[in-house]
């Protein structure tokens, strides 16, 4: 699954791991501050795209450029890898779309509060507010929106080329050791079926991973500036930074609860899939022979795929009471959280909504097992179906080169 697109995996996302977060501690101690040496300063808080070309964000530009580069290279020299571009620089690239993508988020959270405060003033007659001004406000969103729809477009664009590179790399791995792998349960849907579901899956819920921990990054800092307005949250009374308790109490919750609630899902997924594999084996193989796919084994067998999809309907039933229950109750939650300082009138429009915004950013980033759980199920059977497959072949054997010729089956 791994070995045959990432050079020496374990290494590989440990290395990773590490660089990724050594980069981050040297951009904040010395890097970003060396940038104002070299004219790259922070400038005001721009409110629009314009702050994409801001010269900090050009400046984080080149230095995410050069970390990248430094680090595929040293890889590229201890374990080459006929898939390096793809798995190295391409999970790069997908990385900094990511960022970017949250970055626009934080940007649109900055024109809440302005626009927000302009909607007020102008219903409350604070001030006078034209016509012109709000339409100035939409066109700054106008944009934002713009650059979210491209960068949207483009990142879908190439991860589903990350992802079929991926899968090409399982297939060509594992038809180079077909002999080995032909006389297990299923073959044939494992290699076709079974790694494009891994690789989509995986990097679906990569890509979801990696942008909720840099949302929790971007809006945490925000969270705790704006918490500075609630001093107190509903029945606990004062507690400091509420606003940031409140979301990871609430976040902790539901993950736990709904992990305990569908703990059984995972091997019933795995169940489903054997039974279906069996099932469809004694299909295929009395297409070609008469003495096989008779009625009593196939009612049999099918009989083993009906049990299993009604344990499966019925644990997924109660699960998704739970999951429900607990996301119809998270919409109303920040309001509760707010109630006090609402009725107080402590904040303004404009805060209130960016709070509201931040609030929802830092929750979903930690509900990220809440709303991923049923993928994760998913994925787990099909990890445990490729490991026993894989249990068939070494691991050291050495990947295919992109184009090479499969080795033909004995």
């Amino acid at each position: 699954m791994f070995v045959s697109f990432f050079p020496r995996p374990r290494l590989f996302f440990g290395s990773a791991l590490l660089w990724t977060l050594a980069c981050a501690a040297f951009w904040y101690a010395a890097a970003r501050p060396f940038g104002h040496h070299l004219g790259f300063g922070e400038g005001g808080e721009t409110v629009g795209i314009s702050a994409f070309w801001s010269p900090l964000f050009l400046w984080f530009y080149l230095y995410f450029a050069a970390c990248v580069s430094l680090f595929a290279s040293v890889w590229q020299r201890i374990a080459p890898h006929p898939w390096a571009r793809w798995s190295i620089l391409g999970s790069a690239l997908i990385l900094f779309l990511t960022y970017f993508q949250v970055q626009i988020s934080v940007a649109v959270n900055t024109w809440y509060g302005p626009f927000y405060d302009l909607i007020q003033a102008a219903l409350s007659h604070e001030h006078p507010v034209t016509t012109g001004d709000i339409y100035r406000s939409f066109l700054t969103f106008g944009g934002l929106a713009l650059v979210a729809v491209s960068v949207g477009v483009l990142t879908s664009f190439f991860v589903s080329h990350y992802v079929f590179r991926w899968r090409q790399a399982m297939n060509e791995f594992y038809m180079a050791h077909w002999s080995a792998l032909r006389g297990v349960e299923g073959a044939s849907q494992r290699i076709q079926e079974d790694t494009m579901r891994f690789a989509t899956t995986v990097e679906g819920l990569g890509v979801s991973l990696i942008q909720a921990v840099l949302t929790l990054v971007a809006f945490l800092p925000i969270l705790l500036g704006l918490s500075s307005a609630i001093r107190s949250l509903p029945l606990v009374g004062e507690v400091p930074h509420a606003l940031v308790i409140a979301a990871l109490l609430w976040s902790v919750f539901g993950t736990g609860f709904l992990a305990l609630v569908g703990i059984k899902l995972p091997g019933l997924e795995f169940s489903n899939q054997k039974v279906e594999a069996a099932y469809r084996k004694e299909l295929v193989i009395g297409e070609d022979r008469a003495d096989r796919a008779q009625p009593p084994t196939v009612r049999a067998l099918f009989a083993d795929v009906r049990q299993n999809y009604f344990r499966l309907y019925f644990h997924y039933m109660y699960f998704n009471v739970a999951r429900i229950f607990y996301l119809q109750a998270d919409v109303i939650f920040p309001y509760l959280v707010l109630a006090p300082t609402i009725a107080a009138g402590a904040i303004t429009l404009g805060v209130m909504n960016q709070i509201l915004n931040a609030f929802e950013q830092v929750r979903s980033s930690f509900q990220y097992l809440v709303t991923s759980w049923t993928t994760i199920v998913e994925l787990l059977s099909i990890f445990k179906r490729l490991r026993a497959f894989e249990g068939m072949i070494g691991t050291d054997t050495p990947v295919p080169a992109y184009g090479e010729a499969l080795p033909a089956a004995e």
